[in-house]
């Protein structure tokens, strides 16, 4: 028995697809814990491109199970699309993919709902994706969401949604107002959608426990990253899920005292998407170099991301509270131009050092950074998959990160291709 888990030391978009893709041929069940669509785990094989949203980036792998938790909330119709793009890839998941019972279902009023809202607060957005995610989860704890299990009780079912549907089209209108409208066509197509995912719906708490029992092992992917975190993340900058670590044990069912190896997958510089507090953010030739060779541009809205040398404070802070054991550190071959590359060591708040990320960040107060210059290697690492034929500045880089964070670099990614990794521990 071995429950291994994968998740995002910034925010967001750090590589996760890929390394979840290269590890878990060593793993039997791969698992979605939170999120839903706004994610986009980005896997290139082959020289071929495919992005995921929903289904976990074990897929691609022939015998691996691949499960949504019941932490994440489901758009069935997107859902089904990303089957069906699979599926015309040659991949099939007969008898290979489950839905949780419990999961959380996205209906299109919510995706109306959240548009609604960044529409109406303006230059105060949050910056979402606009897939529904946050008034999803607002339903589920509010205790008036629809869970997968009621798929199955067909005349309840659409009877709950239609009523759903009338009682929001009223918020759309009454508190927005919004002239989008949830139509009974749109209605249709979802219940559709619905009904084709029924034969993946199973209980997966014990699926996954009985499945630990027998001595398979799961890998647990998270999506976004910890800094976004509801709880944890810089609020209200966030998404509206537990992308730490406690998030895949109540996202699963599976008990903390499982969980051996907690893989932290960090950038080799920083990006961000949307709004919100990014300390050590490039806006000038240095960002645009990063933009460029990093092709940042968000895999599930197209959004140019924002980007910045790495903060090893905010690291630090994400290692601490994820417990992370090993650090996969990504897209090391974008830095190849530099002359020299910073990475921040601490913050200088109104005069005072610290080594703290604050998460409540004070508009009024004045932050400066502290960096560490290192040398840049000037040299192409793309393909390289053996740490000492990496230049020696390369080397020397990854060994500071280790030194400050105290943490291991065990895998060590120098192109989007599967193969082009450096793995230096076993998993």
């Amino acid at each position: 028995m071995s429950v291994s888990l994968v998740l995002g030391t910034q925010w967001g978009d750090e590589g996760k697809g890929k390394i979840v893709d290269l590890l878990c041929k060593d793993y039997d069940i791969v698992v979605r814990f939170q999120g839903g669509a706004n994610a986009g785990h980005t896997i290139v094989l082959d020289g071929k491109k495919i992005v995921l949203h929903l289904i976990p980036s074990g897929i691609l792998q022939d015998n691996t199970i691949c499960v949504i938790g019941n932490g994440v909330v489901v758009d069935p119709i997107a859902l089904v699309d990303e089957i069906e793009m699979l599926r015309a890839n040659g991949i099939s998941l007969e008898n290979r993919f489950i839905i949780s019972e419990n999961s959380h279902i996205i209906l299109p009023y919510h995706i109306f709902i959240d548009k609604a809202k960044e529409k109406y607060k303006s230059n105060q957005a949050i910056g979402t994706t606009g897939r529904g995610i946050g008034p999803a989860y607002t339903d589920k704890v509010a205790r008036s969401g629809i869970k997968f299990h009621e798929v199955f009780d067909e005349h309840s079912f659409y009877e709950k949604v239609q009523n759903g549907f009338e009682e929001k089209n009223k918020e759309l209108g009454l508190i927005f107002n919004s002239s989008e409208q949830v139509s009974k066509e749109l209605l249709e197509k979802f219940t559709s959608a619905c009904y084709k995912l029924k034969p993946f719906i199973k209980d997966t708490a014990y699926f996954l426990n009985q499945s630990m029992s027998s001595g398979k092992k799961i890998m647990l992917e998270g999506a976004q990253g910890a800094l976004l975190d509801i709880d944890f993340g810089t609020y209200p900058f966030v998404t509206s899920s537990n992308t730490t670590a406690g998030g895949a044990c109540t996202g699963t069912g599976i008990a903390p005292n499982h969980i051996k190896k907690i893989i932290g997958i960090t950038k080799a510089y920083c990006t961000r998407v949307g709004n919100g507090p990014f300390p050590t953010e490039q806006k000038n030739a240095i960002g645009e170099l990063m933009s460029k060779r990093g092709n940042e541009f968000g895999a599930t809205t197209g959004r140019a991301r924002r980007c910045g040398w790495l903060d090893l404070v905010a690291l630090n802070y994400s290692l601490m509270i994820n417990g992370v054991t090993d650090i996969a550190l990504t897209k090391l071959d974008v830095l190849d131009e530099c002359d020299e590359i910073k990475v921040a060591v601490k913050y200088i708040i109104n005069g005072e050092k610290t080594d703290k990320f604050p998460v409540t960040f004070n508009e009024n107060d004045k932050l400066e950074i502290e960096y560490k210059t290192l040398k840049g290697w000037k040299k192409d690492v793309v393909g390289v998959n053996d740490f000492s034929q990496l230049p020696i500045e390369a080397q020397n880089y990854i060994k500071f990160i280790e030194e400050f964070t105290k943490t291991k670099v065990s895998v060590v990614s120098t192109s989007p291709e599967r193969n082009d990794t450096i793995i230096r521990s076993n998993f």
